[in-house]
Order: structure tokens, then C-alpha cells, then sequence
């Protein structure tokens, strides 16, 4: 048994409590004679009528369902689904055996928590659930009456409810946010975090700490990643024409096939970028200025270096193999132990002495 506050519509002042039990009309009965008014029917606080009661007796939890005003208008909304179980329960009343009560209400034993919201779909079409309803119980509801349409519905809805997990990439517009939070003395710790396919351009990412963080075919170009920690990232087919690398730490960065086209690693402070040991396999570099940069150990294999600013690299043991430097400024730069099998030396702006490729 359930006990309610009913009010004279429109009213909010001398509420009546009652208890609930047996069908509409004996709440009808209850009602009038509370409220000293002839009650014809029952609307919940939102102004919309109940035709759905609630039974809850010795454990008995369903949903009655009453014809408004003899017209059928409960039946008719409940075979508008011609392939569903209701239709087909209320459509072919002598096949089921449906039974009906003194007052014409139809019993069904499932939940009216989840049932409601069924039986508002079938009589305008839109999904309405209210506040505190699990959408999986209505989803049950769904599949076991047979509406599919409406299942499909609550499916998507479901999984779009759903909180992003761990591993899901952080959109532009999440990042943008946790930016504009953080105070621009502090370090942002972004360490092991999933960035893949995010679109980072023109952002300020100065000293960031990326390390470890899957920055697979972002979007970095113009983005300002000066002292920013990339060690161990990966940026592999990752787009950076022209962003600002000064500092830039990317030990045993995998950044195979990204491209770097004109990018900056030069500091004026004379902080050099750390590229050692790095994977910048079929990487293309382009027109970028990396004088002083630590390419120590790491693998440049078929890379594109042409008409860059090497001045004073280190280059020492790096695998150059097949790629080309032509047009490069290499003064200075350290090729000692480096593997330069196929690549291409041409239109050299300085030349290139044997001490510098020789142990």
C-alpha cells in the first residue's frame, strides 16, 4: 500500500493524504470524498493524467491500465506497434484471454517504473523518461514487449550517456578547458594521456609534460611546444609544419611518417632540442632550423632534411640512410659513425670534411 498527497487541481494548499490501493476509480471515490469534490481524474504534478496506477501489494508490482472515458483510447495506443507483443495481446483480445476488472482495467504484472515511459512512446511517439528512471530497465521493457524501433531509441541513447573511458582520445574542446584552468606558471601533466587524431593547432603547449602520451596523427601545426616533454610519445604520422620546437625534449620519440615542415628548434637562450634516439623514419623536415639539434643514435631512414639548418648537429651514429640532405647546412655537424648508405649530398652550402663523418 502506498500513501499520496492529492490536491484540487491547480491548487497546492490543503493537501489530502490517502492510502492507495485497489483500482482508479476507488482512488476517484477516496478522492472526492477527501477533498469534498466530485473527482473525475488524476493528474500527476506535471498536469498530466494518470492512466497508469500503481499496485503494490504483497509484493505484487504492475502497471493497470484504464480505458479513458470507454472511448479505447488505451488499447488503440497500445497495438499501434502491429509486430509487438502488445499489439498483439490487446489486438487479438480472444487469442490472449485478456481479462478485464469490474472497472474495465487491464493488470499486467511489470514494472510501471519502466512501463511508463513505453506507453507514452506508443501515444505520441517520443521517448520521455523522467528523472531517477534506469534507461536499462526501460530498454528491458522494450525488447521484452517486442518494440524494436523504440529499443533501437534507447540503445543510443544509453550509449551516448556513457562516460568516456580511459583510453578514449581528449578532444580539442576538453584539453582547451583543462588549459584555460590551469595557471600558466604550473605544469600541466598530461603524461601516458590518449591525444590520437586531436586537433592541437595554434595551441600554446609551452612545458608540457607529454611524455609517454599517444599523440598519433594529431594536429599540431603553429602550435607552440617550446621546452615540451615528448620523451617516449608517440607522434607517429602526426602533422607539426611550422610549430615552435625550441627546447623541445623527444627522447625515443616514435614520430615515424609525421611531418615537421619548417618547424623551429633553435633557442635563442641556447637551450638545444633532444631528438636522441628518437624514430623519425620517413619523417619530413624540410626547410626546419635545428642548429645545435641532438640527433645522437637516432633513426632518420629515408627522411626528407632538405634545405635545413644542421649547423653545429649531432648526428653522430644516426641512421641517415637514403635520406635527403641536399641543400642542407651541415657546418660543424657531427656525422661521426652515422649511416649515410644512399643519401643524398647535393648542392651542399658548406662542405662537408672528412673529420666530421669519420671516427
Amino acid at each position: 500500500m502506498r500513501r499520496v498527497t492529492l490536491f484540487i487541481n491547480g491548487t497546492s494548499r490543503n493537501g489530502k493524504v490517502v492510502a492507495v490501493y485497489g483500482s482508479l476509480v476507488d482512488l476517484l471515490s477516496v478522492a472526492s470524498a477527501k477533498l469534498g469534490i466530485k473527482a473525475a481524474s488524476i493528474f500527476n504534478s506535471k498536469g498530466g493524467i494518470i492512466l497508469v496506477e500503481y499496485v503494490l501489494s504483497n509484493s505484487l508490482n504492475a502497471a493497470v491500465l484504464t480505458e479513458a472515458d470507454g472511448c479505447g483510447f488505451i488499447r488503440s495506443t497500445l497495438v499501434k506497434e502491429p509486430e509487438s507483443m502488445l499489439a498483439h495481446m490487446f489486438g487479438d483480445k480472444d487469442v490472449w484471454g485478456n481479462r478485464q476488472d469490474d472497472c474495465g482495467a487491464y493488470l499486467i504484472d511489470r514494472s510501471p517504473d519502466y512501463f511508463e515511459p513505453i506507453l507514452n512512446y506508443l501515444r505520441h511517439g517520443q521517448l520521455i523518461v523522467n528523472d531517477g528512471i534506469n534507461l536499462r530497465g526501460v530498454l528491458e521493457e522494450a525488447r521484452f514487449f517486442g518494440i524494436e524501433r523504440l529499443a533501437e531509441q534507447l540503445e543510443t541513447v544509453i550509449r551516448n550517456s556513457q562516460p568516456a573511458d580511459d583510453h578514449s582520445p581528449i578532444s580539442r574542446k576538453e584539453f582547451v578547458r583543462f588549459l584555460l584552468a590551469t595557471p600558466t606558471k604550473s605544469e600541466l601533466r598530461c603524461q601516458g594521456l590518449n591525444f590520437s587524431g586531436t586537433d592541437l593547432s595554434r595551441l600554446d603547449l609551452r612545458y608540457i609534460n607529454f611524455k609517454m602520451a599517444n599523440l598519433s596523427r594529431c594536429n599540431l601545426t603553429h602550435a607552440n611546444l617550446c621546452g615540451t616533454n615528448l620523451e617516449r610519445a608517440d607522434l607517429s604520422n602526426a602533422n607539426l609544419d611550422g610549430a615552435n620546437l625550441q627546447g623541445v625534449k623527444m627522447l625515443c620519440t616514435n614520430a615515424e611518417g609525421a611531418s615537421l615542415k619548417g618547424c623551429n628548434f633553435e633557442d635563442p637562450a641556447g637551450l638545444k632540442a633532444n631528438l636522441e634516439g628518437a624514430n623519425l623514419k620517413g619523417v619530413d623536415m624540410e626547410g626546419s632550423q635545428m642548429t645545435g639539434i641532438n640527433l645522437r643514435v637516432a633513426t632518420l631512414k629515408n627522411a626528407k632534411l632538405k634545405n635545413c639548418n644542421l649547423r653545429g648537429a649531432t648526428l653522430a651514429g644516426t641512421d641517415l640512410e637514403n635520406c635527403d640532405l641536399s641543400g642542407c647546412d651541415l657546418q660543424e655537424a657531427n656525422l661521426r659513425g652515422s649511416n649515410v648508405k644512399g643519401a643524398i649530398f647535393e648542392e651542399m652550402l658548406t662542405p662537408l670534411h672528412m673529420s666530421q663523418s669519420v671516427r
